[in-house]
């Protein structure tokens, strides 16, 4: 195992994407940690929400930053704002929409995976805004998600007013 160099990533620097309709930046990829984790913050727009899934890999970690995000995993479900931290453990359905405007969350996976998900579903970009709506193939999202070892299980959560 190398020993790693520390590394201190300022409030809007990392590795942009845009991702289903969001803006994800990588704060921590697989190289940084070793492989033992991603670090990724995004900001999402109101009812953004991925399908019903599962992750066969990796645990997921969520701190919401700023905003509304209902998080749904099994029986447990709650709505949660601004310092609120949410653990997924692998192997269990899980989905979660944004319910304000916008919400600003940080995500850690581990083992390390996530970031290389989100770059080769998403496009890289300079611009730390978020990206006009664009059409998503879930086939397509289905089919990414099946390589990175993430089970659709159903569609996402319905839009909320």
């Amino acid at each position: 195992m190398t020993l790693q160099s520390p590394t201190l990533i300022a409030r809007g620097d990392g590795e942009h994407f845009h991702f289903l309709n969001n803006l994800f930046t990588a704060k921590l990829t697989s190289e940084d940690t070793n492989g033992l984790m991603s670090v990724m913050e995004f900001l999402a727009p109101k009812n953004f929400g991925p399908p019903l899934h599962r992750h066969d890999v990796e645990d997921e970690l969520f701190y919401v930053i700023e905003g509304e995000v209902w998080f749904s995993c099994g029986d447990a479900e709650a709505v949660h704002t601004d310092g609120a931290v949410v653990w997924l453990p692998r192997g269990r359905p899980h989905t979660f929409q944004v319910r304000s405007e916008t919400a600003r969350v940080l995500q850690v996976s581990t083992p390390a995976q996530f970031e290389r998900f989100v770059a080769t579903l998403g496009t890289p970009t300079d611009d730390a805004t978020l990206p006009e709506p664009e059409e998503i193939d879930p086939g397509h999202v289905a089919k990414i998600c099946a390589e990175f070892n993430i089970e659709v299980l159903g569609p996402p959560p319905a839009p909320v007013a």
